[in-house]
This record gives C-alpha cells, structure tokens and sequence, in this order.
C-alpha cells in the first residue's frame, strides 16, 4: 500500500439516494459496483499519506454521503489524471465521480442558485447564451448606437468604451462578489470536515502564499503517470486566459485614456496576440486527446465541452474581429457583438462552471496547508504530518 494509511471509524449513515443518483447519472459510473479494493489511491501519485483519496470517497459515493463530499477538500486535490480509472479492476472510473461531485459542488455553493443549474444543464444552455444577448442589446440600445455605423470600421462607434467598460465591470464585480458567498460558505463546510492540530493552523493568506507555486507552475501535473500531456494543456490555457485578462484590463485603461484602438506593434497588442495563439494550442491538445484517445472523449462531459467549446470560441472570435478591424471587412460588427456574448459569458459565469475549479481548488489547496494537510507543499509541513497526525477520522 505504499505506506498509505486509510482510518475509518463508525459513523452515523444518512444516505442520500437521489445524491446518489445524480453522481451515477453525471459520471456514467456504476457506483455499487465499487468493491472498496483501494487500488484506486494505492496508484495515485497525489494521493497524500495519512487518509488518501479517492478510496473513502468512494465510500461516501457508494453510500450517497452528500455530507461527506459536499465541502471535501480532497475532492479539489485530486488532478483527475486518470491513475485511478486506468488501474481500477472494476472499471467504476473514480476519477469520473469525483468530477461529478465537483459539478454537484457548483450548483451546492451557487448563488442564487439558478445560476449554478443553468450553466451546468445541456437543456439550458439557449438560456445561458440569451441571457448576455438580452444584456448587450440593452446596454447598447441605451447607448443609442443599435444600428451598424458608416465609415471604417470602429467598434466604439458600435458599443461605446465607456458603456462597454463600465457595464461589464459592474456585472462581473457584481457576478463575482454574490459568487464569494457561496466560496464563504465551502470553506465553512471544509473547516468542519476538517479538525486542525491547533500549534500547527496557519492564516489564509500566508497559507496562499505558501501554495502560490504549486498554482503557478502546475508541479503536481508532472506527478500523474496517465496523460501527462495534461500539465502542457492546462499549462498553456491557464496563462494564456491570464495574460489575456492582463491585456484587457490594460485596454480598459487604454480607453478610458483615449489610446484605444491599439497599434498592432504596441506590446500588449503582441502580448495579446500571444495568449490567443497560446489558448488556441492548449485548446488543440485537448480536443485532440479527447478525439484520438477512446477513454478520454468518452469520460468528457457536458461541463468539460462547455468549457473548451466556450473558450474557442472566445479566442477565435477575437483574432477575426481583431483582423476586421485592420482589414476593414464588413461582418465586423456582428462578428464583434458575437465576441462580446462569448467574453460575458465565460467571465461572468466562470463561479459556476468547470473553469471555477480555478478557484475552488485554490481554496481547497489553501485550506489543505492551513491545516497541515500533507500534500507536499513545502518541507516543514511534511514533517509536522509524519511527526503527529493532525486530521481526525471522518
């Protein structure tokens, strides 16, 4: 077992069937099938020590112990490489499940709540797209400038900068602050899952701190025997999507100081172009392990080609409007209002969807070090977790 070592102790069941039931619909895996064998966190790289997953989350799974994986830090920790689905002799697929609950954990923290099935459901999915496409529209509408202007091409013309900027800070500000609450209350949950050795708790910030390079440099990827091309992937959409926020919050400057639109020499407009070429390849490697590799497409669900879909569109919409503007076409508005829908939607809806993984499993990491879990961030950690077991059973 390579020194893992699993604790149970006798608790109270209240199973949850419908919860159950959910996990099974959403990660196709049959979870009574499950015969507790715990290879599944024997293989796992990640997997810390003292209480490893995903063996006791399988338990719970079986079990229907919403409780119990609702609010799971260890459910952030795991990387979904695949170690465990590829070695499991009952083909259950661990890695699907603990997907499942990550997507059963956006609609649990969303708030309000709708928000959190909307983004989430094949069936509401019009709904989800119409609902930026109204927004727009009125903003514009307010703007006055609802129609195609004359001349060369000017997308201020069409949707002022500063009605453009201003509303969609407002709403994303908006978006991201309602969405706090329910971050607020998964860390509540993990904190009562979890029992810290008191000489050991660390604050918040200085814990994110500590984990700040696991983040940055995605080492734990390399960890994962099963896709490793993964880290590369993840690696080049992660900073591509951040250095794309980084240009458009300096275009936001640029405009409210009247040096908008943007020479194509200027070196955010390169930097620009980067991290568009940069998502468009890490993009490409995923859609291309999904197609060339059976297991892969067939563990792909509707959140992971939301996502994908959603951020393609995103950066492709963004190099034609961007050559539009330079070549003068004529679709060039209705291109751009496209653009605009793709931009509000993954921004403001990125709480509720597979991208908030972002920001969930930065708040499980933090916890995880706050507490001294052992998951090899830093040295004196780990020694503190061989010395003295800080987590009590479940």
């Amino acid at each position: 077992m390579t020194g893992k070592i699993m604790k149970f102790k006798v608790i109270d069941l209240k199973p949850d069937i419908e919860f159950k039931r959910d996990l099974e619909k959403l990660s196709g895996a049959s979870l009574s099938t499950c015969m507790q064998c715990g290879t599944c966190s024997v293989v796992c790289n990640l997997s810390p020590e003292e209480k490893p997953f995903p063996r006791k989350e399988m338990v719970y799974a079986g079990w229907g112990m919403k409780e119990k994986l609702i609010g799971n830090p260890d459910v952030w920790l795991c990387h979904q490489c695949g170690d465990c689905s590829t070695h499991c002799p009952r083909g259950v697929d661990p890695a699907d499940v603990i997907a499942a609950v990550r997507l059963l954990t956006y609609r649990q923290y969303a708030v309000p709540r709708f928000m959190g099935k909307m983004v989430s459901r094949p069936s509401m999915l019009p709904v989800a797209i119409l609902l930026p496409v109204i927004i727009i529209t009125a903003i514009i509408f307010m703007a006055g400038t609802l129609e195609i202007p004359d001349g060369p091409v000017n997308y201020s013309k069409f949707f002022p900068h500063a009605w453009l900027n201003g509303s969609f800070t407002l709403l994303t500000l908006l978006s991201y602050g309602i969405a706090s609450i329910g971050l607020a209350r998964f860390w509540k949950d993990i904190s009562m899952q979890y029992h810290a050795d008191p000489g050991f708790k660390k604050g918040f910030f200085r814990s994110l701190w500590k984990v700040k390079n696991e983040i940055l440099t995605h080492s734990r990827f390399s960890k994962c025997e099963q896709n490793r091309s993964r880290k590369i992937s993840h690696f080049l959409v992660f900073y591509g999507f951040i250095l794309l926020l980084l240009v458009t919050i300096y275009a936001i400057y640029a405009a409210v100081t009247g040096r908008y639109p943007l020479a194509l020499t200027n070196p955010f407009k390169i930097l620009g172009n980067l991290s568009s070429f940069m998502l468009l390849a890490g993009l490409g490697m995923m859609l291309f392990s999904r197609i060339k590799g059976g297991e892969e497409l067939k563990r792909s669900t509707y959140p992971d080609w939301q996502l994908i879909v959603a951020l393609l569109f995103l950066t492709i919409s963004g190099v034609i409007i961007e050559a539009a503007r330079f070549l003068d076409w004529s679709m060039a508005y209705y291109m751009y209002f496209f653009h605009l829908v793709c931009v509000w939607f993954v921004i403001i809806y990125l709480p509720y969807t597979k991208f908030g993984h972002i920001i969930y499993r930065t708040v499980a990491m933090t916890f995880a070090f706050s507490v001294g879990r052992n998951q090899g961030f830093s040295e004196d950690q780990e020694q503190h977790a061989v010395q003295k077991p800080i987590l009590s059973s479940h």
